[in-house]
């Protein structure tokens, strides 16, 4: 059996999805930006003074949207992102900017692989928002629990995410079922293996049209050797992430353990296709180099005669 490598529930942000693949893995965990629905807002009119005696190079922005401006500066010129956050942060005495400043902060360091520094960040964050919000520092829980997860403190990551999954009256099924997703990974990381398929249970049942979710619970079918339960969660992954690369790998690794090297080749050419330059392209022919190419089909005339 060739020995594939399977970077499997690994932590690291989602390959870009480019192109359509031909497919019947680890998953990636973005850390998901969310802005916070804290209500409490400054005078617009103040707060654009006080952004002026600060000498803050940005565009005139409504407070609720500076957030935003700050995560995509985060995307696209960190070091400038860097300079508004700490400006925001030393200018701030509202605690729902404090709040928001931190996410932002959070980001830049969990881009920058500094998961510690975001861990802190997303911590301070959600210290800020009064308890009678608390509903509102869910979705910074589950970044705390991400950026731990990703620097490998899977049972602090773990607490995050049961604590974030116990606050009543946070109603997005699809956020909650990627919680869920995420709690699955840090009890992988544990080896809490049942307790992990329990929570892609409840992902399917809130979000039942997520395909990482799908993924997810088709590697650690296979990796329990359970490979009909894996085919069949995989082929759900491909219904809804038709043009995700991860789900092609992890395809061919459930076709080649079943023993369909020509499905398994299929899947990972399909990716090579789509993510030529990408980790996925080069995790694909790295299995296909281990694969070996197809054997040559004998023609009808050559068939039954001895090699000369």
């Amino acid at each position: 059996m060739i020995d594939l490598p399977a970077p499997l529930f690994a932590v690291e942000h989602r390959i870009e999805q480019q192109a359509s693949l031909m497919q019947i893995g680890p998953a990636t965990m973005p850390m998901r930006p969310s802005d916070l629905p804290i209500p409490r807002r400054r005078d617009p009119e103040k707060q654009r003074q006080t952004e002026k005696e600060a000498g803050l190079e940005r565009p005139d922005l409504p407070e609720q949207d500076r957030l935003a401006y700050c995560l995509q500066k985060a995307a696209t010129d960190p070091d400038a992102a860097m300079v508004e956050v700490q400006t925001w942060l030393g200018e701030s005495r509202d605690s729902g900017q404090q709040v928001r400043a931190n996410q932002c902060l959070g980001m830049l360091r969990s881009n920058a692989g500094d998961f510690d520094g975001a861990l802190e960040a997303f911590a301070q964050a959600v210290s800020g928002v009064p308890k009678e919000q608390e509903v509102a520092a869910v979705p910074l829980m589950a970044m705390a629990g991400n950026a731990a997860l990703a620097g490998g403190k899977a049972e602090q990551a773990l607490g995050w995410f049961d604590r974030a999954l116990a606050i009543k009256g946070f109603a997005d099924n699809a956020a909650l079922g990627a919680m869920h997703s995420d709690r699955s990974r840090a009890l992988v990381a544990l080896g809490r293996l049942a307790e992990a398929g329990g929570a892609l249970d409840e992902a399917h049942r809130l979000a039942p049209e997520d395909p990482e979710g799908w993924l997810l619970s088709a590697t650690l079918a296979r990796r329990n050797g359970e490979l009909d339960r894996a085919q069949r969660d995989i082929e759900v992954a491909a219904k809804y992430g038709p043009r995700d690369p991860q789900v092609g790998l992890e395809a061919g690794v459930i076709a080649v353990l079943s023993g369909r090297d020509d499905a398994a080749r299929k899947s990972w050419e399909s990716v090579v296709s789509a993510d030529k330059d990408g980790e996925a392209g080069k995790t694909a022919r790295s299995y296909l180099e281990q694969l070996g190419p197809a054997p040559k089909s004998v023609s009808p005339e050559t068939a039954g005669k001895p090699a000369s």
